[in-house]
Protein backbone atom coordinates (compact mmCIF):
# COMPACT_ATOMS: atom_id res chain seq x y z
CA UNK A 1 0.00 0.00 0.00
CA UNK A 2 1.35 3.39 -1.03
CA UNK A 3 1.64 6.36 1.57
CA UNK A 4 -0.13 8.61 -0.97
CA UNK A 5 -2.70 5.61 -0.36
CA UNK A 6 -3.24 5.81 3.24
CA UNK A 7 -3.53 9.62 2.91
CA UNK A 8 -6.65 9.64 0.57
CA UNK A 9 -8.13 6.83 2.89
CA UNK A 10 -8.04 9.61 5.64
CA UNK A 11 -9.01 12.23 3.14
CA UNK A 12 -12.24 10.65 2.53
CA UNK A 13 -12.68 9.79 6.25
CA UNK A 14 -12.19 13.32 7.41
CA UNK A 15 -14.33 14.72 4.58
CA UNK A 16 -17.63 11.98 6.11
CA UNK A 17 -16.42 12.95 9.44
CA UNK A 18 -16.31 16.77 8.28
CA UNK A 19 -13.25 16.99 10.57
CA UNK A 20 -11.56 19.92 8.51
CA UNK A 21 -8.46 19.87 10.11
CA UNK A 22 -7.77 16.62 9.32
CA UNK A 23 -9.03 16.80 5.95
CA UNK A 24 -6.00 20.60 5.64
CA UNK A 25 -3.92 17.83 6.52
CA UNK A 26 -3.78 15.55 3.68
CA UNK A 27 -3.54 17.96 1.45
CA UNK A 28 -0.59 20.49 -0.07
CA UNK A 29 -0.35 24.09 0.58
CA UNK A 30 -0.41 24.41 -3.19
CA UNK A 31 -3.07 21.87 -3.86
CA UNK A 32 -5.22 22.70 -7.12
CA UNK A 33 -8.47 20.92 -7.93
CA UNK A 34 -10.31 20.98 -10.90
CA UNK A 35 -13.51 19.89 -12.33
CA UNK A 36 -13.05 19.17 -16.04
CA UNK A 37 -17.07 19.28 -16.31
CA UNK A 38 -17.78 22.88 -14.92
CA UNK A 39 -14.57 23.98 -16.24
CA UNK A 40 -13.54 25.25 -12.59
CA UNK A 41 -10.26 25.23 -10.57
CA UNK A 42 -9.67 25.98 -7.01
CA UNK A 43 -5.70 26.78 -5.99
CA UNK A 44 -4.54 26.47 -2.72
CA UNK A 45 -5.59 24.01 0.53
CA UNK A 46 -7.32 26.87 2.07
CA UNK A 47 -9.62 27.97 -0.71
CA UNK A 48 -9.98 24.04 -1.38
CA UNK A 49 -11.14 22.97 2.52
CA UNK A 50 -13.18 26.26 2.33
CA UNK A 51 -15.12 24.77 -0.94
CA UNK A 52 -15.79 21.44 1.04
CA UNK A 53 -17.01 23.23 4.12
CA UNK A 54 -19.63 25.08 2.63
CA UNK A 55 -21.05 22.46 0.15
CA UNK A 56 -24.50 22.73 0.74
CA UNK A 57 -26.95 20.00 1.79
CA UNK A 58 -26.54 17.01 4.13
CA UNK A 59 -24.22 14.50 2.21
CA UNK A 60 -22.43 11.78 2.77
CA UNK A 61 -19.76 9.75 0.91
CA UNK A 62 -18.83 5.73 0.72
CA UNK A 63 -15.79 5.03 -1.41
CA UNK A 64 -16.54 2.14 -3.58
CA UNK A 65 -13.12 1.29 -4.81
CA UNK A 66 -9.33 2.84 -4.35
CA UNK A 67 -6.87 1.72 -6.92
CA UNK A 68 -2.86 2.95 -6.37
CA UNK A 69 0.43 3.41 -7.49
CA UNK A 70 3.26 5.58 -5.92
CA UNK A 71 2.20 9.28 -6.73
CA UNK A 72 -0.97 8.50 -7.80
CA UNK A 73 -4.69 7.08 -6.55
CA UNK A 74 -7.73 7.00 -8.36
CA UNK A 75 -11.42 6.59 -6.15
CA UNK A 76 -14.87 5.84 -6.99
CA UNK A 77 -17.39 7.15 -4.65
CA UNK A 78 -20.89 7.21 -3.77
CA UNK A 79 -21.79 10.34 -2.64
CA UNK A 80 -25.65 11.20 -1.72
CA UNK A 81 -27.56 14.31 -0.90
CA UNK A 82 -30.62 13.72 1.30
CA UNK A 83 -32.35 11.60 -0.89
CA UNK A 84 -30.05 12.58 -4.34
CA UNK A 85 -27.65 9.60 -5.29
CA UNK A 86 -24.33 10.06 -7.58
CA UNK A 87 -20.94 8.38 -8.21
CA UNK A 88 -17.76 10.43 -8.67
CA UNK A 89 -14.65 9.25 -9.34
CA UNK A 90 -11.40 11.60 -8.58
CA UNK A 91 -8.10 10.91 -9.45
CA UNK A 92 -5.22 12.30 -7.15
CA UNK A 93 -1.86 13.11 -7.39
CA UNK A 94 0.54 13.75 -4.56
CA UNK A 95 4.26 12.55 -2.61
CA UNK A 96 4.47 9.41 -0.94
CA UNK A 97 6.19 11.11 1.78
CA UNK A 98 6.86 14.96 2.27
CA UNK A 99 10.17 15.86 2.58
CA UNK A 100 11.80 16.35 5.99
CA UNK A 101 9.34 14.67 7.74
CA UNK A 102 9.79 10.54 8.73
CA UNK A 103 5.57 10.41 8.87
CA UNK A 104 5.30 7.86 6.42
CA UNK A 105 2.41 10.27 4.95
CA UNK A 106 2.19 11.75 1.85
CA UNK A 107 0.10 15.00 0.71
CA UNK A 108 -2.11 15.05 -2.03
CA UNK A 109 -0.73 18.06 -4.56
CA UNK A 110 -3.87 17.71 -7.11
CA UNK A 111 -7.00 15.99 -7.33
CA UNK A 112 -9.36 15.87 -10.19
CA UNK A 113 -13.19 14.87 -9.96
CA UNK A 114 -15.98 13.57 -11.98
CA UNK A 115 -19.17 13.31 -11.91
CA UNK A 116 -21.33 12.17 -14.61
CA UNK A 117 -24.89 12.12 -14.75
CA UNK A 118 -26.80 9.19 -15.35
CA UNK A 119 -28.47 8.15 -18.65
CA UNK A 120 -31.30 5.86 -19.86
CA UNK A 121 -28.81 3.26 -22.30
CA UNK A 122 -30.09 3.23 -26.01
CA UNK A 123 -32.77 1.19 -27.03
CA UNK A 124 -31.94 -2.23 -28.57
CA UNK A 125 -29.50 -3.61 -26.41
CA UNK A 126 -31.55 -4.51 -23.65
CA UNK A 127 -31.34 -8.69 -25.07
CA UNK A 128 -27.20 -8.18 -23.72
CA UNK A 129 -27.53 -6.11 -20.59
CA UNK A 130 -29.30 -6.27 -17.00
CA UNK A 131 -30.42 -3.59 -15.49
CA UNK A 132 -29.30 -2.75 -11.70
Amino acid sequence: MTDLRKTVERFWAAAEARDWDAFAGTLAEDVVYTLPQTREQISGRERYVQFNREYPGDWHLRVERIVAEPGQVVTWLHFTVGLEEMYGISFFTGTDTPSGTDTGTGRITSITDFWPEPYEPPAGRDHLTERY
